[in-house]
């Protein structure tokens, strides 16, 4: 199915990661494991489906996650029997699992936890329509963020400037728009002549098969390249600077994102470049000090032994796949929030942005 099967998506774009039916009885959701050659729908109609297809990544990307767990918990209200909050609780947990390093997911999670727990003594229908309405807010909340980090990023982005990224942080990877692709598609609308090296980002190639598909539908000028030439790109000066989104920020300003990312800042600063991120505040967890305590998502060994049925590597070698790596906070040049710029990057500048401040 090419055409996105909902009449009115909050993406506010021909494609979308996640949108909730308007009826409220399914999630329909890309499969953005058949990108770039096949653009195809998935309607998902209960909460263990959407855990299903986060764990698999048919939907990826920090906010996409948060969103489409958000969506779940709407599917949970309606099959819950018995003790509503109980059963809202277990169906978050479900979903808090299937994937553990983007905090957005569990931070969707419990605000739908505290929706339920508010409108608990509400008929079953009526419980439904909130949940849908809460979760339809944090859709619509995520695209107005990434509007607004991509006008703060895209201030730093000079005319003519080449910006090479990693993995994908754009629409589908958000609710539309995108965060680090946000910045980007905003440089570009505000009619600077820009291009973009996208990395292929292995083992899962988000930048060939997803950075590369968005940026070409959007006509912005887009070379990809491997992610091991990026050093030699750096080094012949054709990169002005590196952007990228995040799956978590911690109190202290480590960054983690795609497995990569740390190398890619080494690159930024060896060679005198800006090293940016583009994350909503949802991405900050306050809660965690620094880098070294995020729990980094292991991989399945067949992501990087196997491209599709081809087999790569000899038969029974261990194989380490982790989905994420940490870049320290001194190596960030400035984080976009939807709060405003994080700079320089350390503990005071995330508590002075913060709402608990």
């Amino acid at each position: 199915m090419k055409k996105l099967p909902h009449p009115d998506p909050i993406s506010g774009a021909s494609y979308s990661a996640v949108e909730l039916a308007p009826a409220n009885d399914h999630v329909v959701m890309m499969d953005q494991r058949r990108l770039p050659t096949d653009e195809r729908y998935e309607e998902l109609e209960t909460v263990q489906a959407v855990v299903d297809a986060i764990a698999d990544m048919v939907v990826r990307g920090a906010p996409a996650i948060g969103i489409s767990a958000a969506y779940g918990m709407v599917l949970a209200s309606h099959e819950i029997r018995g003790d509503y909050v109980k059963g809202m609780i277990e169906a978050g947990k479900l979903l808090k699992a299937a994937r553990p390093t983007a905090v957005n997911l569990a931070w969707a999670v419990d605000k739908m936890i505290d929706e339920a727990k508010s409108h608990a003594s509400l008929k079953a229908g009526e419980r439904m329509e909130r949940m849908a309405e809460a979760a339809r807010q944090i859709h619509r909340e995520d695209v107005a963020a990434n509007h607004e980090m991509g006008r703060l990023g895209a201030a730093r982005i000079e005319d003519g400037a080449t910006i090479l990224t990693h993995c994908n942080a754009g629409a589908l990877a958000t609710g539309g728009y995108g965060t680090a692709l946000g910045v980007i598609r905003a440089a570009h609308e505000a009619g600077k002549k820009i291009k973009v090296l996208a990395d292929e980002t292995r083992p899962y190639l988000q930048g060939s098969r997803l950075t590369a598909w968005e940026l070409h539908q959007d006509g912005i000028d887009v070379e990809l390249i491997t992610d091991a030439s990026a050093a030699s790109f750096f080094g012949r000066d054709e990169v002005a600077m590196a952007v990228v989104g995040s799956d978590r920020i911690e109190a202290n300003g480590d960054v983690a994102n795609k497995i990569g990312t740390y190398g890619v800042a080494c690159l930024a600063k060896a060679h005198g470049k800006p090293f940016y991120v583009a994350a909503p505040w949802s991405t900050v967890d306050e809660a965690c000090a620094d880098g070294p305590s995020i729990p980094i998502e292991q991989r399945n060994a067949r992501e990087v032994t196997h491209v599709g049925d081809a087999q790569l590597a000899p038969t029974g070698v261990t194989v380490r796949n982790p989905a994420f790596d940490v870049t320290p906070a001194e190596l960030v040049t400035a984080i976009f929030t939807e709060r405003g710029v994080i700079e320089p990057v350390g503990p005071d500048a995330v508590r002075r942005l913060s709402p608990n401040e």
